[in-house]
């Protein structure tokens, strides 16, 4: 025995310096740990790698780029709508993992045991009482252990079952994201390629109108140094000039950002300039204006993305009540396993075992009603936030049809104070073939023409907004099929013959009173 207790201290210290020195490895392996600023050589391969992947399978801009295709482009290419595609896949993921917590759990194990003396177990007489002398050894010292069991809990397959019908409702509120997000896209890029556009057809006349106003101060100031005229009066004429000037740059730096917008929306190379297709500049169709409200309202009602969402997290809440309810029923879980057991002592190493439990956790008794009562309370939120949601699409629809009608009438006033600025500037153009006016006149109508032009376009894309953010608030889209599975072509062939949703809404049955 006394041999024994040595071996065993002798294996014991074996095992203190092999773990000793592995712990001291460990610990400082942890304590060594600083912080690790990125080198410029890492920094500049992960931006090259990712202005990659920002024009990866982007089609370059061939031609003139019409409105449609603008579109078709936000809608294919743009990286926030690409983030929003990915947070649906990623939600339908979720959906198929919460599925298979419904499953059975299939665990494998395997083991290893030892102890430093035998396992030694004394007997006694059962009809007399007294402890037998003789010891008996009933286990190895060492031995393997493997078990491969199947687990299914009736608790978890409800808990399961209700979790998996809320992550659908989730992949659906995803799905209405990624359409407000399409809306609102399809609505900017209206915007910024009617800016882009007006700022095509505008740059030359705003360059032409720079250099006259620079040449007509360049000789103002020079008659100012001969005094030719009267000081003030040079300074008045140059106090014109520069204002104009002013006005001119302005329009000039407003035109210039039109460009950068577009391309952002639709990941196009930003600093490349991208000729727009010949614009046919006119009203937006009248439709939507000849819809009844009561109309526009059930179709928001029923199509709006806020609205929707609103109803799927009521019934997310809903859902969340029975979760409740099933937590707090008593639990039964089966139980099968196959067994191994290496140790020689056993006459069976290989058994199966199977098994039913049924537990219940006694303070349920007692917190079941305030858990009810918070699942409760959550559904009575999600109501009162889903009847707020629509009280608010009703009010968005109003106010959108307001500023679709007021955005028109403002189109209306400028088309007609361009028609004006314009026969102005032409009449002023013939009185200075016969040189009957100065170029501070020449100047000044120039400059006026171009900015009511400017406005003129201005009030167009607050019409094509309008009307977009109506469409958005209605909650109606063009029919389009996958924008990852179609080609670029194929998206703006079905944009151009997308049905125009006013028409389609007018020739529907009447709201019901």
């Amino acid at each position: 025995m006394k041999n024994q207790s040595f071996a065993d201290i002798s294996l014991l210290a074996r095992l203190l310096r092999c773990a000793l020195p592995t712990g001291f490895l460990l610990l400082s392996a942890c304590a060594s740990v600083v912080p690790s600023p990125i080198d410029g050589a890492e920094l500049k391969a992960a931006v090259l790698a990712d202005q990659a992947a920002i024009q990866k399978d982007v089609a370059p801009i061939t031609g003139a780029l019409s409105l449609d295709e603008a579109m078709a482009r936000a809608l294919k290419y743009n990286l926030d709508r690409r983030a929003r595609m990915m947070e649906e896949a990623i939600a339908f993921g979720q959906l198929d993992v919460s599925r298979l917590d419904m499953l059975p759990k299939l665990i494998a194990n395997a083991g290893y045991d030892w102890r430093n003396n035998d396992r030694i177990s004394n007997s006694r007489d059962p009809a007399t009482g007294q402890a037998s002398t003789n010891r008996f050894v009933s286990q190895d010292r060492e031995h393997d252990t493997t078990d491969l069991g199947l687990s299914w809990s009736l608790l978890d397959a409800g808990m399961g079952y209700y979790g998996s019908k809320q992550q659908a409702d989730r992949v659906l509120i995803a799905a209405e994201k990624r359409r407000k997000a399409m809306h609102a896209l399809m609505q900017d890029v209206r915007t910024a390629y009617w800016r882009a556009a007006s700022a095509q057809i505008l740059k030359d006349d705003v360059t032409r109108a720079i250099a006259l106003a620079e040449e007509a101060l360049k000789d103002a100031r020079k008659a100012e140094s001969e005094r030719v005229r009267n000081p003030l009066d040079a300074l008045r004429y140059q106090r014109q000039l520069l204002e104009n000037l002013r006005l001119l740059e302005a329009i000039d730096q407003e035109l210039a950002s039109a460009q950068v917008d577009l391309a952002l929306l639709i990941n196009a190379p930003i600093g490349t300039p991208i000729r727009l297709a010949e614009t046919d500049v006119r009203q937006a169709a009248s439709g939507a204006l000849q819809i009844p409200v009561a109309r526009l309202e059930e179709v928001a009602l029923e199509h709006n993305a806020d609205l929707r969402e609103q109803r799927y997290n009521t019934r997310i809440a809903t859902e969340e009540v029975r979760r409740t309810m099933v937590r707090l029923f008593p639990n039964v879980s089966f139980n099968y396993a196959l067994k191994y057991d290496s140790d020689s002592y056993l006459v069976n190493r290989n058994w199966n075992e199977a098994g039913v439990q049924l537990s219940f956790n006694l303070f349920n008794l007692f917190t079941g009603p305030t858990q009810l009562k918070l699942a409760q309370a959550g559904v009575a939120l999600a109501d009162q936030r889903r009847v707020a949601t629509q009280l608010g699409v009703l009010a968005q629809v109003h106010l959108a049809r307001l500023q679709l009608t007021n955005a028109r009438n403002q189109f209306e006033r400028a088309e007609a104070i361009y028609k004006t600025d314009r026969e102005i500037a032409d009449h002023m153009k013939k009185r200075e073939s016969v040189q009957a006016q100065s170029k501070l006149d020449a100047v000044s109508n120039e400059t006026a023409a171009i900015l009511s032009l400017l406005r003129r376009y201005q009030a167009l894309a607050q019409v094509q907004t309008a009307d977009a953010r109506l469409m958005a608030t209605l909650g109606v889209e063009p029919r389009i099929g996958s924008t990852h599975a179609l080609s670029l072509e194929a998206l703006v062939a079905q944009l151009k013959q997308s049905p125009e949703p006013w028409s389609a809404l007018a020739a529907q049955a009447p709201a019901k009173p």
